[in-house]
């Protein structure tokens, strides 16, 4: 057959396809040999000529097919004959995990794509993609391979350079991946040894080229310095840190000034008791709750979102940004904002004292607390009062103070509508948010977490309140659909709940996973009885990384944790983009008239919206992550309590209490090797037979930190087993 072949082929010249088709099968029998293009000419017999046999090396290459080793000798790529085998390709999102390998997001398929670090080439966090994916056999989930990226995420990074006698490299470390930037001596800007600069990205990484090159933009300084860092997690992950020009000077322009026409079109509720509860720190309030008892003993709730879309209108400089940026980005000690401060922290934010224009769902409840009516529309408010979360709280629990009557009124109807929601299948997971005390340079004094209280949930309960009615005005507005805005979560993947619940089970949670609904009950069984057992406690982020991710799209599934079957985001346009379209949206479609947007463009929207949204969350988990290692390095020789929260093959994951801080312990370290259970839930010693298990209370040292990885060095001193 191989003859035969052979034959055919001789003296005659392939099409470009074909020609690809055979150079391959040649180097696939010869998976052994190095070849150049004159070599594979003489073995096939061939006409072509070297450029069109080199041209097809180079595409085999780029497709990760054939390994190149310079001098234009070729091979094939060994990890071909192990890799996944490819059945279709995709287009789809790159999620890079800790271990440096990376899950590609694809809409059209159920399970996201996971592709080996070696495998993912050059493509980074955020970039889209073209992932090869091979056939899923049994229960396995879709693996793959990157063939192309298709869009960058970002072009901009903030390096470290590194001058050699010929050429500077710089240094990008990104969620704990680090690479180098390669950089001609006259593009370094007077960058010098061992600064940060800004390094735009001007050739990307082939299979050809291996490697990077770029160009200072701008030079910031020596590194190390709290602001340089943090606008580095920001600028590694796509967001500009400044506005342009024209956007800035959009939003000078502006004022809000209100004339007789424009209070006419609204309804006035200047006169409504009406107040914000938003943390200490914030500038931006862009919402605000009003209420007030009606003649016939209904109460009559508002719910008053800054009107962002009263400023920003479609297609300006301001609006293109706006969705260009899709969302706010609050990291530890600052804000990257949507919109200009112009607008986030003085026109649009909703502060006291002062007339605001404000897009309102206005519900009446009955004695029973009951909704029995509902109005969507542009209003005019004017809040009587600013509180922070901490001072709406102990006015809660004292049950006096400045517009007391108002809060416990408003907190007894939204404990109403929490318990409603949960009797309708909400999930109670509330995953542990970690917040620090920082001195007036930033550096952390002290790490806790937040703990949510009736005043925090009073206000979340409101505004899923108004995003809820919103979605379902615009569900029921018409017999044929209306493209909107939606914010849905997908039902659990059963073959993760089952790992899952497998792995819940070994801890000494049994968990009955049958039905959706019953999915639900069991992971709130699981919240509830975390809160008692801090082994269980672990389970809980697993348990949230085994659901689907929230996302934003035109088709309405419903949004499964919340238990809703129509969901949407109307109350933060300040910060979101998703809620400036659903004003606009909503407001077309107001009273007798429907208004229907193209679905495939406000699709496309809602995809960019989507992957903006997880950048910014990759962002602010980065400088979580810095601020731990930072507050931890002003420890460095003391003792702390933490429990076990991971095994890998070289160690233990530490997380420390308070800080909620994690490090990993070395096996080599602990005198002893150790075996890993399948289940990852327990080590065990080879010869004490000494057993670690998942959640185990621990005792350690901190003997050191290393700031530029985000590492803290821990040394193992006491334990504590659960046995």
């Amino acid at each position: 057959m191989q003859n035969k072949k052979k034959s055919k082929n001789k003296g005659r010249k392939l099409s470009a396809r074909d020609l690809k088709n055979e150079v391959f099968k040649l180097l696939k029998r010869n998976a052994r040999k190095k070849l150049n293009a004159k070599q594979i000419i003489r073995k096939l017999k061939i006409t072509n000529s070297p450029d069109a046999v080199q041209h097809a090396l180079e595409g085999l290459t780029e497709e990760g097919k054939l390994f190149s080793f310079g001098d234009k000798l070729y091979r094939l790529d060994r990890n071909v004959s192990s890799g996944p085998v490819i059945t279709k390709e995709h287009q789809g999102v790159v999620d890079i995990t800790r271990s440096g390998a990376g899950y590609i997001i694809v809409d059209s398929l159920e399970n996201d794509v996971y592709v080996p670090a070696k495998y993912l080439g050059g493509a980074m966090n955020g970039d889209k993609v073209t992932v090869a994916v091979s056939a899923a056999r049994g229960r396995r989930k879709p693996e793959g391979k990157i063939t192309k990226v298709l869009e960058r995420a970002s072009e901009f990074f903030i390096a470290t350079i590194s001058i050699g006698p010929k050429y500077a490299t710089g240094l990008v470390e990104i969620g704990g991946r680090e690479f180098e930037v390669f950089i001609e001596l006259d593009n370094l800007l007077e960058a010098q040894d061992g600064e940060k600069a800004v390094v735009k990205i001007t050739k990307w990484p082939t299979r050809v080229v291996k490697n990077m090159f770029g160009r200072v933009t701008t030079v910031l300084g020596a590194a190390g310095s709290n602001n340089i860092e943090m606008n580095a997690i920001l600028i590694n992950n796509g967001f500009n840190i400044d506005f342009p020009e024209e956007v800035i000077a959009e939003s000078e322009e502006l004022n809000d000034d209100l004339d007789e026409a424009e209070i006419a079109r609204r309804r006035d509720m200047r006169k409504v008791t009406t107040f914000t509860i938003d943390p200490d720190t914030a500038k931006d309030f862009d919402d605000a709750l009003s209420v007030q008892k009606l003649e016939n003993g209904d109460i009559e709730i508002g719910v008053h979102i800054a009107d962002v879309t009263h400023y920003v209108r479609p297609n300006t400089a301001l609006d293109k940004e706006a969705f260009k940026r899709s969302t706010s980005v609050y990291l530890v000690d600052r804000v990257c904002p949507m919109l200009p401060e112009r607008l986030s922290n003085e026109l649009c934010s909703l502060r006291p004292n002062e007339d605001k224009c404000t897009f309102s769902a206005v519900f009446t409840f009955n004695e029973s607390y009951k909704v029995t009516s509902r109005w969507f529309g542009k209003t005019l408010i004017h809040s009587d009062r600013r509180f922070a979360y901490e001072e709406a709280q102990e006015i809660l629990e004292a049950g006096e103070g400045e517009l007391h009557g108002e809060l416990l009124l408003l907190n007894t109807i939204a404990k109403k509508l929490r318990k409603k929601k949960f009797k309708n299948g909400a999930i109670a997971f509330e995953g542990e948010e970690v917040k620090f005390r920082l001195d007036e340079d930033g550096v952390p004094i002290e790490a806790y977490v937040k703990e949510r209280k009736d005043a925090h949930l009073l206000i979340e309960d409101f505004m899923l309140l108004a995003n809820r009615e919103v979605a379902t005005f615009m569900v029921k507005k018409s017999k044929v659909e209306i493209p909107y805005v939606y914010r849905v979560h997908d039902l659990p993947d059963p073959d993760r709940v089952a790992d899952f619940g497998k792995f819940a089970a070994e801890l000494g949670f049994k968990m009955t996973l049958d039905t959706p609904r019953q999915i639900a009950d069991s992971f709130n069984g699981l919240a509830k009885a975390a809160r008692e057992n801090q082994g269980l406690r672990l389970l809980e982020p697993i348990a949230i990384r085994t659901m689907a991710k929230a996302i934003y799209t035109t088709e309405n599934i419903g949004h499964y944790g919340l238990g809703f079957e129509n969901y949407s985001h109307f109350t933060s346009p300040i910060r979101r983009y998703a809620d400036v379209l659903a004003h606009r949206l909503l407001q077309k479609n107001l009273g007798e008239k429907t208004h229907r947007e193209n679905k495939e463009d406000l699709e496309a929207r809602c995809k960019h919206i989507s992957a903006q949204e997880r950048k910014a969350m990759t962002a602010e988990r980065e400088s979580i992550k810095y601020k731990q290692v930072e507050f931890i390095s002003k420890h460095i020789g003391e003792e702390m309590e933490g429990h076990i929260s991971g095994m890998i093959d070289r160690g233990l994951f530490i997380e420390l209490a308070g800080s909620k801080a994690e490090g990993l312990i070395g096996f080599d370290k602990l005198n002893d090797a150790f075996d890993i259970d399948e289940s990852r839930l327990k080590a065990t010693g080879r010869r004490s037979k000494k057993i670690y298990k998942m959640g185990d209370k621990v005792r350690v040292k901190i003997l050191d930190t290393n700031m530029t990885k985000r590492q803290i060095e821990m040394q193992l001193i006491e334990e504590d087993s659960n046995e």
